[in-house]
């Protein structure tokens, strides 16, 4: 049973955060394709139409089993900043099992949508943590507290940290790094790499392009890139569960679905709604 409860939170918190990339890209050797600049990478505003706003409601699924839901939303701030809220739940059934409550918050600014600080509430189970993470970009350095907690609504501390971690200006954070991957020109074939700023450390992520799909979705059959975000070294995305994401072929760039193949079988996250 707690073999059976450790997938279905890892099911829904790796598919919410299916979605860590970083800025600035460099492509790997051998690459046809040249560098992205940082011109390109830190000063432009992305003409995109979900900076305006945007609501995307997914289905989380392991095999039959429907674990939760996760939504993903845009919403646009005063002084030229957005605002993303992420939020992973579980369903009525699993509830019961292993409750799931997960929210992210990111601010950033328009210009390279460079992270100002970062805050995640994980409530998974008896597991109960808040963090946040605010970046210094002139003083090069993101700033961490993380805090876990015996009880949320007494606030009895289990243990904290704070932490500061050296950074080059430019990395973003989960979530709001997806978006920035979202303004991409993405060329099959393609090998692209990040760096990104996660926990307690700053890692350096690779992304696939792999080719081109045709998928059935809420908005019709669509064209869509799949790509497959990789980890150099231990984190988030490591060898025990591979994960591979559609987007639209578009402008858009919608994430349409995105699973995480495990031992016991495969999860997915499948867009459900679009606002």
């Amino acid at each position: 049973m707690l073999h059976i409860r450790h997938i279905i939170s890892r099911s829904v918190s790796l598919l919410l955060l299916a979605v860590v990339f970083s800025v600035e890209p460099a492509f790997a050797e051998g690459s046809s394709s040249p560098p992205f600049t940082s011109s390109s990478s830190e000063n432009r505003v992305p003409n995109v139409p979900w900076l305006k706003g945007e609501k995307l409601t997914f289905s989380l699924s392991w095999g039959f089993v429907t674990a939760g839901t996760a939504t993903m939303e845009v919403r646009a701030a005063k002084d030229d900043k957005t605002e993303f809220y992420s939020y992973a739940h579980d369903n009525g059934v699993l509830k019961k099992i292993y409750p799931v409550s997960d929210t992210i918050y990111t601010r950033v600014r328009n210009k390279g949508l460079s992270t100002e600080v970062f805050r995640k509430s994980l409530h998974e189970g008896s597991f109960h943590n808040k963090s946040i993470i605010r970046f210094d970009r002139v003083g090069e350095k993101a700033w961490l507290s993380d805090t876990v907690f015996t009880d949320p609504e007494k606030r009895l501390v289990k243990r904290s940290a704070d932490t500061a971690v050296t950074i080059k200006g430019t990395e973003h954070s989960i979530i709001s790094a997806f978006y920035w991957v979202r303004t991409m020109k993405l060329s099959v074939g393609d090998t692209i790499r990040f760096s990104a700023v996660s926990g307690k450390k700053r890692y350096e992520l690779r992304v696939v392009v792999h080719g081109k799909e045709k998928l059935k979705t809420v908005m019709g059959e669509v064209e869509c890139i799949k790509v497959e975000p990789m980890l150099d070294g231990d984190g988030i995305f490591n060898s025990k569960g591979q994960i591979f994401i559609w987007l639209t072929n578009d402008e858009r760039r919608i994430p349409v679905l995105m699973t995480c193949k495990i031992a016991l079988g495969s999860i997915k996250a499948t867009l459900k709604s679009k606002e």
